[in-house]
């Protein structure tokens, strides 16, 4: 199989993860396990509700071994459709904790550095009972955690529908958990929020440990590589220069050509080669 990047590209490959679904990895007629491996990149692994309930935990060990084999980190995104952490409903919280408790045990395989949940504050949905959200999705996100700390596995929590950085900082502000940091996704804030990027990274700073990187026209997520849209990485990238530790960097591109043009598009911006 032909190499995607090229030696100088090397530096970005190995600081950076990518996303793959489970199912994706597993598909016979497709050969993206193959592409990972053979070209030593990094998976964000998707574990959705399709992938919970269509493989076995020797499955996931199985994929796992084969990353570790070829020195691959991992890091894993959690199932988000139709979960509502912080539902007044119980029946709808239980739905919710036994997922995540199954993606936790899927975990035990593959032994990420983090595990990415959405964070499900939206406030077009969920505004009218603020105060009684705010009370039952820490306590989800604590009990995730906890099931998580013994094992080294960080929990990130990612913003989507979130329009304001306040809405994550009161979260975490009552969460009050180390093992649960912020995943910042640049993409989402850039179609569903008005509030510029440099005042969501100043104030989630405090809990920034993960990035999602992917860009688009500010208009719908469309998940373009890194410079194909119109989102302006500088104020990101200015603190990313900066940050330490240095969090972790997942892009999240649909396409193969997204995904070179991202490795691309960062060697000529973050000096990698040096940290």
């Amino acid at each position: 199989m032909a190499k995607l990047f090229d030696q100088d590209k090397r530096a970005v490959v190995d600081r950076v993860q990518v996303n793959i679904p489970f199912t994706w990895l597993m598909d016979q007629q497709a050969d993206y396990m193959e592409v990972f491996l053979e070209n030593g990149i990094n998976p964000e692994i998707g574990i959705d509700a399709e992938a919970l309930d269509r493989f076995a935990q020797s499955d996931f060990q199985a994929a796992a071994s084969k990353f570790r084999d070829a020195g691959c980190s991992i890091t894993l995104h959690g199932p988000f459709l139709d979960l509502s952490p912080g539902s007044p409903d119980s029946e709808i919280r239980a739905v919710t904790e036994n997922r995540l408790l199954q993606t936790g045990r899927a975990a035990d395989a593959f032994l990420p550095q983090t595990i990415v949940y959405h964070a499900g504050y939206d406030e077009t949905r969920y505004g009218f009972f603020r105060e009684e959200w705010y009370e039952k999705a820490p306590e989800t996100w604590r009990q995730t955690a906890r099931r998580l700390a013994d094992k080294k596995i960080r929990l990130m929590l990612e913003n989507v529908y979130e329009t304001d950085p306040d809405q994550l900082v009161r979260l975490f502000e009552v969460i009050d958990d180390s093992n649960i940091g912020c995943c910042l996704d640049i993409g989402h804030l850039s179609v569903f929020s008005k509030i510029p990027a440099h005042v969501w990274i100043k104030k989630l700073s405090p809990y920034l440990g993960q990035l999602h990187l992917h860009d688009n026209d500010g208009k719908s997520d469309q998940h373009l590589g890194l410079g194909r849209g119109s989102i302006d990485f500088t104020p990101l990238f200015d603190w990313l220069k900066t940050a330490r530790p240095i969090p972790v960097i997942t892009l999240e591109p649909h396409r193969k050509n997204d995904l070179i043009q991202s490795i691309s598009y960062l060697s000529t911006i973050l000096p990698f080669n040096s940290r």
